[in-house]
């Protein structure tokens, strides 16, 4: 699978199967492994997509955190990001007698060492909140599939 976005900032990953779950990935000059656990049926020799997902989110809402402290001149020595991923039965759907609903729900703790004060952290906070990839998985994401 090749995505492009038919813009000037596109980004170009491209992914293959060769036989089982494992998938072998290329990010420009960056080649990665993804794959499920063996207890449900793959090789267990990557991450799988979940969890590549959450690397993705965490790594964007460390970056982001690291440059706006940076440009504020803050004394941040160390960023930790510690993410979950949940299936949550919707308690509040309407059809829950004939259809199960779940809603995806990412946990995501951010512990900062450094010397900052109260205010900061929250700003922090904030920041975190607007990373670009968070931005993303919480806005309406059109993906188009094709066959070739």
């Amino acid at each position: 699978m090749t995505v492009h976005t038919g813009s000037s900032n596109a980004i170009d990953v491209t992914v293959v199967s060769e036989s089982g779950l494992t998938q072998e990935i290329t990010l420009g000059r960056f080649r990665i492994r993804a794959d499920e656990p063996v207890e449900v049926g793959g090789g267990g020799t990557g991450p799988s997509p979940y969890e590549l997902l959450l690397a993705s989110l965490g790594a964007c809402k460390s970056m982001t955190v690291r440059l706006y402290s940076a440009r504020k001149g803050w004394s941040l020595e160390r960023i930790t990001v510690r993410l979950r991923h949940y299936r949550v039965h919707s308690q509040d759907c309407v059809d829950c007698e004939t259809k199960p609903v779940f809603v995806d729900r990412i946990d995501c703790e951010i512990e900062l060492a450094g010397d900052l004060s109260v205010d900061q952290k929250a700003r922090l906070h904030t920041i975190a909140e607007k990373c670009p990839v968070h931005r993303t998985l919480t806005s309406r994401i059109e993906i188009r599939t094709s066959i070739l």
